[in-house]
């Protein structure tokens, strides 16, 4: 139980940073000057008791280590569960269940090579597909998703990002016991449903405003 409740208060601090990055993401549509502010602000923030960009690097030491604990507990029921079987293999029922515990598992793996793709892209890396400057948060973004197949990519995965949440968010709060009724059971699958709805479509409309010409430098 211990692995189940760690994974799921890994899971939610990942789906606050999640939420507040998409809030950021948008400011795009706010032009290039408010979202390079923006973008300057979490830098500076809490400054002077933190240093330039002290918060920031909280935030991603916070996130790396949530991210170890969310991969190691679900490898560890991975694990757990294939122990488990007492006749593997016999017969396969592909239940409803079952094919969850693919999609969050393959999900989680989509998701994790998504993420390195990312960093490498608008943080570590600052890679430009189009060859233009990378110091530049807004144009960055707008180059990036100018690239079709890049948007392409960006979109799939946001799609994956749904679906984990979506399953994830309902699996957490039952983990955390707060769906004892029935009524309880059905607003969780509820605002499961919802709160990965506005993330996903959220996430999906810069890049897809960005590759319509509706966002630009």
């Amino acid at each position: 139980m211990a692995l189940k409740i760690l994974m799921a208060v890994s899971g939610l601090l990942f789906l606050a940073f999640v939420a507040l990055h998409m809030y950021g993401n948008l400011k795009a549509f706010a032009g290039h000057d408010a979202y390079n502010e923006y973008a300057h602000h979490l830098r500076t923030f809490a400054e002077p008791m933190l240093p330039f960009g002290g918060l920031l690097f909280v935030t991603r030491v916070v996130l790396v280590l949530s991210l170890v604990v969310h991969v190691g507990c679900a490898v560890a029921l991975w694990r757990r569960a294939q122990a488990a079987r007492t006749v593997p293999y016999v017969v396969k029922k592909h239940t409803g269940a079952t094919y969850a515990s693919r999609l969050m598992r393959w999900g989680g793996v989509t998701i994790l090579l998504f993420i390195v793709w990312h960093l490498l892209n608008f943080t570590i890396g600052k890679v430009n597909v189009s060859g233009g400057p990378t110091s530049d948060p807004y144009d960055l973004v707008v180059d990036s998703f100018q690239v079709w197949w890049l948007t392409l990519i960006y979109l799939a995965a946001m799609l994956m990002l749904g679906a984990h949440l979506h399953h994830g968010i309902w699996s957490a709060l039952q983990t955390l016991g707060l769906t004892p009724h029935a009524r309880s059971r059905r607003l969780a699958k509820q605002a499961a449903f919802t709160i990965a709805l506005v993330i996903s479509v959220g996430f999906s409309l810069v890049p897809v405003f960005v590759l319509a010409g509706v966002i630009d430098k």
